[in-house]
């Protein structure tokens, strides 16, 4: 009796926290996000330009942003196409029970382990459908602030993306079937592409079963001390998307890997062990490497001198995002214009998707002259090759001791960006 007690008091506690983080986390003041057309704006490595000479003309590319550099993807349609065809995955609620607890939503506490979902689901795409693939039916989401500009744009770092040119929060657009999209693609290669899509957003579901949904990041997340209910730093997360992936048993995944930096170096000829001992076939196309690089932008604050960088790395065609932000909040950081970089927001609390039925909703689950000092390092050969004492792991567990030791500067963890 008195167990069972303890069980509903559990019960009522959670669903008190529920209610309060529901409250917390879903009433959120939509503000709307001001773009300017006179300059453009990159996303993950693609330019677009909004401002025309005429209706047919494109005005050549300017402000950073050339045709030598970056791909020029086109006018304001095709960027909202592209931003909307990310996925975005944000807190949740009335999911399965999470083992181990009696949580069954993550608000409050699962922003870096939804942002490093995003990063790791740029990262598939890219792999599986390639950077020019876009959604089919992205456009149809229907959007009533797409057309408000303005020539100012927003302060610094705190460009909002929100709802105001994706609609993600505004879910007029019925479902569409899996049956109904298909049948409107006009070759086998458009189909291949759809089935894939929906595949990689099963992959996240929020299920025990669903390979990098949290159910499982958690459990990998334990082996580092962390549970339940607890605040992730990027670098954790980092460690957690490398063993989910490492773990991952589908025919699928068994090309790809992930890597994560050691002390902000890059060691070029671990990054090829990498991708040669993987379980892929003999078929170089199957496989790819996750780079993933926990860095940190300053102390107190951002250190404003890395801006340029950041904006260099978010203009790289393979680059898969940046993931981290203000203390105890950790936003998907996809692209910028001017000074202003564009992000997708993971702190709002929306209902449970049960991504293993057929036909799955896919709306509900998108989305100087100074001197300069490098954010991380690439060294030829292995890291073994140096004389470093903190540069040994073990494969066999998630974290190894000296692992552990190095994640404990990260302890506060609140400026660090991946």
């Amino acid at each position: 009796m008195e167990a069972t007690g303890t069980d509903e008091v559990d019960k009522l506690k959670t669903k008190f926290v529920s209610a309060w983080n529901n409250m917390k986390y879903s009433w959120v003041l939509k503000t709307k996000t001001y773009f300017s057309r006179n300059s453009p704006v990159l996303l993950l490595g693609k330019c677009y330009h909004f401002k025309y000479e005429d209706e047919n003309k494109l005005l050549p590319a300017r402000s950073g942003c050339t045709i030598e550099d970056h791909v020029i993807a086109g006018n304001v349609e095709e960027f909202r196409k592209d931003f909307i065809s990310r996925i975005w995955l944000t807190y949740r609620e009335e999911f399965p029970q999470i083992e181990g607890s009696a949580l069954t939503t993550d608000c409050g506490w699962g922003c870096t382990l939804r942002t490093g979902q995003m990063l790791l689901a740029q990262g598939l795409i890219l792999h599986f459908l390639g950077r020019a693939w876009t959604w089919p039916d992205a456009l149809n989401i229907e959007n009533s602030d797409s057309e408000s500009w303005t020539s100012n744009t927003v302060k610094k770092f705190t460009a909002s993306f929100e709802a105001s040119l994706s609609g993600e929060r505004e879910l007029k657009t019925p479902a569409v079937s899996q049956k109904e999209t298909i049948r409107r693609y006009s070759d086998d290669h458009e189909m291949r592409n759809e089935i894939y899509h929906r595949k990689i957003i099963s992959w996240f579901g929020d299920s025990p079963l669903a390979l990098f949904g949290l159910h499982q990041l958690i459990e990998y997340g334990k082996k580092s001390g962390k549970k339940a209910g607890d605040w992730y730093g990027p670098a954790v997360v980092a460690h957690i998307l490398r063993k989910a992936v490492e773990e991952a048993r589908h025919p699928d995944l068994q090309g790809i890997t992930i890597y994560v930096a050691q002390d902000c170096t890059v060691y070029s000829s671990d990054v090829i062990d990498k991708q040669c001992t993987s379980m892929a076939s003999d078929n170089t196309d199957d496989k790819a490497v996750i780079i993933l690089i926990p860095v940190r932008l300053g102390g107190e604050r951002t250190n404003t001198d890395y801006l340029d960088f950041v904006k260099g790395i978010l203009s790289l065609e393979y680059c898969v995002g940046i993931i981290g932000g203000k203390p105890k909040q950790s936003y998907y950081f996809a692209g910028f214009q001017d000074d202003s970089l564009i992000y997708m927001d993971p702190h709002y609390c929306q209902s449970f998707v049960d991504v293993s039925i057929k036909d799955f909703p896919l709306e509900m689950l998108k989305i100087s002259s100074k001197e300069k000092y490098p954010l991380f390092t690439f060294v030829n050969g292995h890291s073994r090759d140096y004389d470093f004492t903190s540069t040994t792991t073990n494969e066999e567990d998630l974290f190894s001791e000296d692992e552990k030791k190095r994640l404990k500067r990260f302890s506060t963890e609140e400026f660090v960006l991946l």
